[in-house]
């Protein structure tokens, strides 16, 4: 490029200088042919517009310097396609190799974000095994501490159990004993008693059954009340131990053969070392002679104490310890 405008500045200087010595001929021929001026008006057109000599020499040399001219750009065009070409290459291999890295890094880094996902997983996987394992052992340290817990709570229900077995054994031991102990005393009493009976005269069996004639009920179902009709027990009462050793069902006895008083209207009689009172009159359908005949026994029922005769178990009377 640079050749051809180098030329073309030559070219035009050389044109410059050439119009510049013609033009000045020029002048001097018209000055010297203006006589001839109006001759040659007269002449065609195509005389007066014909270019000078040296100027269509001029005209010609441009016409065979173009050729050169053309076929140098051609030729520098030509030198310079190969060139070009090779930069067109070079920048294409350029742009291919930084596509190939760009591809690469890519790859490179789909690869690292792989291999940190699975790390990530792996280490996921990982701390679930230990934590897996920490809660199996756990769980095996927890089934251990609870069977050694029930081993121990059933080591402690069988201690308890051999000491409950033997305390009731003692219980029964000392029951069997107070048992023994009451049945002897009652029989002692009992012989004493009968004996006692057996020193009554006639006289003192009337007066009994008199005095016993004057507790009768002449409607035992509407004189009688219950200890709930009465508001409820409030005398004395006997432990328990000594009530199961005198009274209950299986410790019957006959009032006939026990001392009986009278306190205040209310007949008293004496057993198991204590004293208590009939509060309601006997059913006016018992047999005349029950205190002498039937077996009685005491015994505590719902809310108090009741006299109860074997033979009329249906019935119950009222009755209130005392100790004295």
């Amino acid at each position: 490029m640079k050749q051809i405008e180098i030329i073309g500045t030559t070219v035009l200087f050389l044109l410059v200088g050439i119009g510049a010595p013609a033009n000045a001929r020029q002048e001097k021929q018209d000055e010297k042919a203006k006589p001839q001026k109006q001759e040659q008006q007269a002449k065609p057109e195509r005389q007066q517009q014909a270019p000078a000599p040296k100027q269509q020499q001029q005209h010609q040399q441009q016409q065979a310097q173009a050729p050169k001219q053309q076929q140098q750009q051609r030729q520098q065009q030509q030198a310079q396609a190969p060139k070009q070409q090779q930069d067109n290459s070079a920048k294409q291999q350029q742009q291919q190799a930084r596509g190939q890295q760009q591809q690469q890094q890519q790859r490179d880094n789909s690869t690292r974000q792989q291999q940190q996902a699975k790390g990530q997983q792996d280490q996921q996987r990982q701390q679930q095994r230990r934590d897996n394992s920490a809660r199996q052992q756990q769980q095996a340290k927890g089934q251990q501490d609870q069977q050694q817990q029930q081993r121990d709570n059933s080591a402690r229900q069988q201690q308890a159990k051999g000491q409950q077995n033997q305390q009731r054994q003692q219980q029964q031991r000392q029951q069997q004993a107070i048992v023994q102990q009451g049945q002897q005393r009652q029989q002692r009493q009992q012989q004493d008693n009968n004996r006692s009976a057996q020193r009554r005269s006639p006289e003192q069996v009337r007066v009994q059954q008199v005095a016993w004639q004057g507790d009768r009920a002449h409607s035992w179902q509407s004189e009688h009340r219950t200890w709930q009709q009465r508001g409820g027990y409030d005398g004395y009462r006997v432990p328990d131990d000594r009530f199961r050793s005198y009274y209950g069902q299986d410790h019957g006895f006959r009032i006939d053969v026990l001392p009986v008083l009278y306190v205040g209207g209310q007949r008293r009689f004496q057993y198991g070392g204590y004293w208590f009172g009939l509060l309601d009159p006997w059913p006016e359908y018992w047999s005349n002679d029950w205190y002498d005949n039937d077996d009685v026994y005491v015994d505590y029922y719902g809310d108090g104490y009741y006299l109860f005769n074997r033979r009329y178990p249906g019935d119950r009377i009222a009755i209130s310890f005392y100790l004295n």
